[in-house]
């Protein structure tokens, strides 16, 4: 999934109220805006022709790809400052939505502590400070707190800053960790001694971030990416306390089309290094006394075979697609014979129900799987007593495991949200079925109550009759008259499900009058594994006419107009905002297309851009001809016309690692030398950020209020 965005744009942070609590429609005192006579930039035009099959496209913008041209950062700024100049006049109200966000979060706020190999850790943030500190206290939580990590000092001097890949030796005593300062995903792995506080002077550059011990505490194996593609391909075996240039090189993943990544398995029996391409997996075992072992290859790769592996009490347990198990079946082994001829069914594979993951207790199995769109959680005891699944009563929400690292117990620890609900974190216990919430996400300023807001699921008609779901959530009292503001938010891409979930941040649409639906489009895996198969490859123009064939459903049934209609993707999900501006511009009163992935010919056909060979399997590899005419003719900056457009905000970052920053560049450059109407486009460029925007929690808070504010601003919603 490596074009997609993070759900930074609705997360999970909890916020609260400043706007009144009536239902009354926004629309009866909306105005209309307006704007200053500024001339935007525009960018030269340097033909620059490609060739491929006969076929010579002429990209005039082409020279835009060079991150260290002065030219093209002189052209950036200038973008830029027209965006400012413009909405100089939403300057004041973007910084009362930014407080109205920030006052909602619990800013001394701190995780469930979960208990691992003698230690409670916790996650804890403090008041008016962006980063997380992680903390443990060994036995009890009345223990003193001993801080691993503290991201506010770390981050000091950085305009960016993210840690990741926290991991820690069986003997409790060091702590593997990636830090990236620049967002590009290239991350230093530093070691720590959790007694005395030092960091080794060792540093090993351009990793994944992660990493896996042996169990003789000083060996540790960890991932490192190709420089210029950025692909994870290669594992290398480092011992504490020896220079990093002498690593040994354990596995070397030639194949461009995989990535690869290493862990260390539940039971802590294995070292697992993992590869994977869109369709197929492979994984390679080693037992974590032996470090300097060979790793035996599990099942080797067959193109199409997925699975993936558990282990427990001498056997490992298997959820794969083989046999054409399309939603997955869930097979066991010994942990002695593991290749696919000894694999023994547990539950067969079901038309109607996807299998997504397990999770393995000593006296239970846990089976996640969603039918109808919906999670669903299943507790099968070993002992063949009769299985049941957690009760859910909400017509559309989100259950997933969470944190579950001891095999011997029978507390089954998992999230729950809705829409209107926001996230619990709670303990079941599996054997007496007593369920405790541990926590439940506070909105702070007394004014959230989710009995003032309604959520429901309803389904639009594709245009070859299928059925396309999608959540919805609005304050109560919404009138189908045709005049509300709506956001349509859809990714559709890669399998990757949007679930239905709880965003404080999200309150400041809803209070304004604001309908919020996510519409759970093919491409991605709502509705089980062939949801997914039906909007990629050379099905992949389903995702954009499921998502036009909902906007046009709402319509329809007027919980909006094409007045009032927004809609925003990021990354894959920003092609798919670039292919419907293309097909059905009238639609939409705005857009907003986050980091999009909108030259998707020029760039798949460029194996030195990251991450690129990877992804044939999702889009098709366009060096063979059917793929390159099927991509040409949804191509949104190859299928930018002159025609009218709507309201636009783009963003992006110049150290993107996912979507390079000159996609949105060029498209922007070739929609404003094209578009006939006189609409809003902005190009908004975080000249320090990548794919993900701002690291710290507040100052993502600030990216969100620039996009609700440009919508406010078209439909006159103002302070």
């Amino acid at each position: 999934m490596y074009r997609k965005l993070p759900l930074k744009k609705f997360s999970f942070m909890a916020v609260s109220l400043i706007f009144a609590v009536s239902c009354k429609n926004n629309t009866e005192t909306m105005k209309k805006t307006e704007y200053p006579d500024i001339q935007p930039p525009v960018a030269k035009k340097v033909p620059h022709q490609l060739e491929k099959f006969g076929d010579v496209r002429t990209d005039n913008y082409f020279w835009l790809n060079q991150r260290e041209n002065q030219e093209v950062i002189d052209y950036l700024n200038a973008e830029n400052k027209y965006y400012q100049e413009m909405t100089a006049h939403t300057k004041e109200f973007q910084n009362s939505l930014f407080e109205e966000m920030k006052s909602r979060i619990k800013e001394d706020d701190s995780s469930v502590p979960y208990f691992r190999n003698g230690y409670w850790y916790i996650t804890r943030y403090e008041s008016g400070k962006d980063y997380p500190i992680y903390s443990r206290k060994k036995g009890t939580m009345d223990a003193s707190e001993e801080i691993m990590f503290d991201c506010n000092q770390m981050a000091e001097g950085h305009a960016y800053f993210q840690l990741a890949g926290i991991s820690i030796s069986d003997d409790n005593k060091w702590a593997a960790f990636g830090v990236d300062t620049v967002s590009r995903r290239q991350y230093v792995l530093q070691i720590k001694n959790l007694e005395t506080g030092e960091i080794l002077s060792e540093k090993i550059e351009n990793t994944s971030g992660s990493a896996a011990w042996a169990s003789d505490n000083k060996t540790l194996f960890y991932t490192q990416k190709n420089p210029t593609t950025l692909r994870s391909e290669k594992i290398y075996r480092h011992e504490i306390g020896t220079n990093p240039k002498n690593d040994v090189l354990v596995f070397h993943e030639k194949d461009d089309t995989f990535n690869t990544y290493v862990y260390r398995e539940k039971s802590k029996k294995y070292l697992v290094i993992g590869s994977g391409s869109t369709l197929t997996t492979e994984f390679q075992i080693l037992k974590a006394d032996n470090p300097k072992g060979n790793f035996k290859v599990f099942q080797k790769r067959t193109r199409g075979l997925e699975y993936d592996i558990a282990h427990y009490n001498n056997e490992f347990y298997i959820v794969t697609n083989k046999d054409g198990a399309t939603n997955f079946k869930l097979m066991k082994t010994s942990e002695n014979q593991v290749s696919a001829e000894n694999w023994k069914e547990l539950i067969p594979h079901r038309e109607d129900v996807f299998l997504e993951d397990i999770d393995i207790f000593k006296n239970f199995l846990v089976v996640q799987e969603t039918f109808n769109g919906l999670d669903r959680i299943e507790i099968r005891p070993w002992n063949g007593g009769e299985s049941y699944y957690l009760p859910f009563e909400s017509e559309t929400y989100t259950a997933y495991t969470t944190q579950n690292v001891d095999f011997d117990t029978d507390v089954l620890r998992y999230g729950y949200q809705s829409m209107t609900t926001p996230a619990s974190v709670i303990d079941f216990n599996m054997a007496t079925k007593e369920k405790t919430v541990l926590k439940e996400q506070e909105v702070l300023g007394g004014k959230f109550d989710k009995n003032n807001y309604a959520e429901e699921r309803i389904w639009a008609t594709a245009t070859d009759g299928t059925k396309i779901p999608m959540s919805m959530v609005y304050r109560k009292g919404m009138k189908k008259d045709g005049k509300n503001p709506l956001l349509l938010y859809a990714y559709g891409s890669y399998g990757s499900t949007v679930n239905p979930y709880f965003s404080s941040t999200r309150l400041s649409l809803l209070d304004r009058g604001f309908v919020f639906v996510i519409a759970h489009i093919r491409g991605g895996q709502y509705l089980g594994r062939k949801w997914y198969e039906n909007g990629k490859m050379l099905h992949k123009k389903n995702t954009f006419t499921d998502f036009i064939d909902c906007s046009k459903h709402l319509i329809v049934e007027k919980y909006t107009s094409a007045d009032y209609l927004f809609a925003e993707g990021g990354s894959a999900g920003g092609l798919l905002m670039g292919a419907v501006v293309n097909m059905a511009p009238e639609l939409y009163k705005g857009v907003i297309a986050a980091v999009p992935f909108v030259d998707v010919v020029t760039t798949m056909l460029d194996d030195s851009i990251p991450l690129t060979t990877g992804e044939y399997d999702e889009w098709g590899n366009p060096n063979e001809k059917v793929y390159y005419d099927y991509m040409l003719s949804y191509s949104p900056y190859d299928q930018v016309k002159a025609q009218n457009y709507p309201n636009m905000y783009v963003s992006t970052g110049l150290h993107d690692s996912q979507v390079q920053y000159w996609e949105p560049a060029k498209w922007v450059a070739k929609l404003r030398d094209m578009k006939t109407d006189k609409n809003l486009l902005f190009l908004d460029t975080n000249m320090e950020a990548g794919h993900g925007g701002a690291s710290g929690r507040f100052e993502a808070l600030k990216e969100v209020a620039k996009e609700y504010a440009f919508m406010f601003d078209l439909v006159g919603i103002t302070e």
